[in-house]
């Protein structure tokens, strides 16, 4: 989502999504086969705890005063196999520095095929 807000750009308060804008150019490092279980763990783990209270809606699921704590760690596992993919030493805390981290990966990646 951090590089869909930032490439994508947004009309009013909605995401604009476009495949040509957004998707063609994410930076997706090539992943190896532990990365690649971490991450459909974590995701995994992600469903598990949304699962833990199935009559909650995704809106109140995530609403960030009542987030059940297995959530939240679920999403901080995920994250930090995500950032980890994409080079990170850490689960990085904030929308700017995934965003640095996602255009260094984009820059590499096109200018090795330049």
């Amino acid at each position: 989502m951090a590089w869909q807000r930032c490439v994508g750009g947004q009309l009013k308060s909605d995401l604009r999504f476009s495949n040509t804008l957004v998707w063609n150019t994410f930076p997706v490092p090539e992943l190896t086969d532990k990365t690649r279980a971490a991450i459909v763990a974590g995701g995994k783990a992600v469903l598990t705890a949304r699962a833990i209270h199935p009559e909650r809606s995704l809106s109140d699921a995530y609403n960030p005063l009542g987030m059940d704590p297995a959530l939240v760690k679920a999403h901080n596992t995920v994250d930090s196999a995500v950032d980890r993919a994409f080079g990170s030493s850490r689960r990085l805390t904030s929308e700017a520095s995934r965003q640095e981290l996602l255009f260094k990966n984009y820059s590499r990646l096109t200018s090795a095929t330049a």
